[in-house]
């Protein structure tokens, strides 16, 4: 098998890079850069907590229809790494799933009438899961609404899981993380509240991504991971561990950026104002990138 080393392979969280967290959809704007990064050569992998449903409607559709190049290969790694497959221009190839990750089937019934009888109002059960259980702010409630009753959904499907005999914790993004002790969590973002094993993680994304790049003799020379929240830096962590080099984007460092071994960038280093986040910040990032391979 020959080598390919491209300059740059690109590591995307889809919430809050891609796609935006207010209308959960990815602008063609994104799509187009998207699609011009594969056709230089660079590898793209998907690294999401987001279900291959969603990437399948909101990234791989509109990449075909928007024109996929002859001969390549788009990688997507769904729910932390619990489930992968992979596109080409001919559509999508074989879903994989760790079920060994998998939460139980009597749980997940349990946190979807959970929601049903008391949550409903505010959010609602992700049915594409395969191997989470996560719940989703509807898109008419606002953020606020949303953040203020989330705590007590938390609270109640951490009870759940004790019934369960399945002992969790509550990750919080600004501590250290406990999660060593348990084997399951509860892992809330500003838009969703995934439960699942603690063995998931953007770490196992990674760790995934490198696999599908070799198998297809690909090995960067470098690599870039985005995200927009601090369980994202593990992926670059990851990488970096395993002398990977790397440099991370956060697009939302609101909760602060944290001082990692390896670069770290915010849209502040485009010279964007702090106004500049989320899916704005990823999109001037793809463009960045675009214009460093065309010097």
């Amino acid at each position: 098998m020959t080598l390919i080393q491209p300059p740059l392979a690109l590591l995307l969280d889809v919430d809050g890079p891609l796609a935006s967290p207010v209308t959960r959809r990815v602008s063609p704007g994104i799509i187009d850069s998207l699609i011009e990064l594969v056709r230089k050569g660079i590898p793209v992998v998907f690294n999401t907590g987001r279900s291959d449903a969603f990437i399948t409607e909101q990234l791989m559709a509109p990449m075909l229809e928007a024109g996929l190049p002859e001969g390549s290969v788009v990688h997507a790694i769904c729910e932390k790494g619990a489930v992968w497959f992979s596109f080409t221009p001919e559509g999508a190839g074989p879903i994989h799933v760790d079920k060994s990750l998998a939460m139980s089937t009597a749980f997940c019934d349990d946190i979807r009438d959970l929601v049903a009888r008391s949550y409903a109002g505010h959010m609602f059960f992700d049915e594409t899961k395969r191997a989470m259980v996560s719940v989703e702010q509807h898109v008419d409630v606002e953020s606020s609404v949303y953040l203020a009753e989330q705590p007590k959904f938390d609270a109640d499907a951490l009870a759940l899981l004790a019934a369960h005999k399945l002992g969790g914790t509550r990750l919080d993004h600004r501590a250290p993380d406990a999660s060593g002790t348990v084997d399951y969590r509860v892992d809330p973002s500003i838009i969703s509240t995934d439960i699942e094993s603690v063995q998931l993680g953007k770490d196992l994304g990674a760790s995934r991504a490198v696999e599908l790049l070799a198998a297809q003799g690909i090995v960067p020379r470098a690599w870039r991971t985005v995200g927009d929240s601090r369980t994202d830096y593990a992926m670059a962590d990851w990488l970096h561990h395993r002398d990977h080099p790397v440099k991370h984007v956060d697009v939302r460092p609101a909760d602060g950026v944290p001082a990692k071994p390896y670069p770290v960038l915010t849209a502040a280093d485009l010279d964007l104002g702090d106004e500049v986040v989320n899916d704005f910040a990823g999109a001037a990032f793809l463009q960045h990138w675009l214009d460093g391979l065309a010097r």
